[in-house]
């Protein structure tokens, strides 16, 4: 078993509860983690072999382009298309994170972090 990790994508997206983060928008940051068998693709140096964390960045990319207002439901539709488009897949972990979130006072960040196994 190996891991594959995707850090620190950052994103601006309309996620949210309130109206104007609807309208406005926040900055985001996702972090993935997959684990799969990486055995093979480490003997055979051939992409087809392994996870491809371009395709893990694009499924990030337009998951987080289609409006929630919780955050939960878009990192569990990111791992729900990790499931179903990369069978190599055994468990994913996956980290949401809304930058300067508006909920008063002065808070870095808001994560939600959710797992999924095969």
């Amino acid at each position: 078993m190996g891991i594959i990790k995707v850090n620190n994508i950052k994103l601006y997206a309309f996620h949210g509860c309130l109206e104007e983060e609807a309208k406005i928008g926040s900055e985001y940051r996702v972090d993935v983690e997959v684990k799969a068998n990486l055995k093979k693709s480490a003997k055979t140096d051939d992409l087809a072999d392994t996870v491809d964390y371009v395709h893990l960045n694009y499924i990030v990319k337009e998951e987080m382009a289609i409006r929630s207002e919780l955050l939960e439901q878009v990192a569990q539709r990111i791992l729900d298309r990790f499931f179903r488009e990369i069978r190599m897949i055994k468990k994913a972990t996956v980290s949401v994170s809304k930058i300067n979130p508006p909920i008063g006072g002065n808070v870095e960040e808001v994560v939600i972090i959710l797992t999924k196994k095969r």
